[in-house]
């Protein structure tokens, strides 16, 4: 795996402290939001995102397609041997031939593969894998990904290490970071504040290639 390079981050917006408030609930309340982007930095290659090779809906395709062209060629191959036609066909040639446009099992089947295809080219289209965060990219033959719960563990542990934070919960999506912790003493807005330096040194350490929002929120445990 290629060496990290030291990542500079510019803020924007700065965090405004928001004050404490006590809902219906009993809660008080500090949260805070801002989105850090990295600075460029040169010579380092583009990192999109990874692709699933999508090998369950392409071996289903396949063994289909294969079931049907060995069944079709079996039946070919008998009347070319002098044995009679399928049953099978001919009753397929009968129900096309016979069978109006508007009977219910028409439309049935004609929707299914409507559905189906759309599918296809859904899967064919996008990448998948969204549970794995690209990480940054300094060399063109190497590509290094982070699991989205790999990186929220790694954040957590870095939150509770934070003085006065009892409880942490770490939400990992491909814009944003999420957080939500519970403070059982110390003022909120200095908890927050310790927080926010934590989380923001732990997602630069991830190595993302796309720095992601980072919205904090803690609370003070009912009574």
């Amino acid at each position: 795996m290629s060496e990290e390079r030291p990542v500079s981050l510019a803020k924007e917006p700065e965090r405004e402290p928001q004050p404490d408030v006590t809902p219906a609930g009993g809660m008080a309340v500090s949260s805070s939001a801002a989105r850090y982007e990295p600075e460029g930095v040169g010579g380092q290659e583009p990192a999109g995102r990874f692709w699933s090779v999508r090998r369950c809906p392409a071996a289903f395709v396949a063994l289909v397609l294969l079931l049907a062209a060995a069944l079709l060629l079996y039946d070919v191959a008998s009347v070319r041997a002098d044995r009679p036609v399928g049953a099978w066909r001919r009753r397929l040639a009968d129900e096309f031939a016979t069978r109006p446009l508007d009977d219910p099992w028409v439309i049935a089947a004609a929707g299914s593969a409507v559905v189906l295809g759309l599918v296809l080219i859904v899967l064919a289209l996008t990448p998948g894998l969204r549970g794995l965060l690209p990480m940054r990219r300094d060399s063109a033959v190497l590509r290094a990904g982070i699991e989205r719960r790999a990186a929220a563990v790694v954040l957590r542990d870095r939150g509770l290490q934070v003085p006065g934070v009892r409880t942490v919960h770490v939400r990992v999506g491909r814009r944003r970071v999420r957080v939500r912790a519970q403070a059982h003493f110390r003022d909120l807005h200095e908890v927050r504040a310790d927080l926010d330096e934590v989380l923001e040194d732990g997602i630069a350490g991830l190595g993302l290639a796309r720095q992601p929002a980072l919205t904090v929120q803690v609370r003070r445990p009912k009574g």
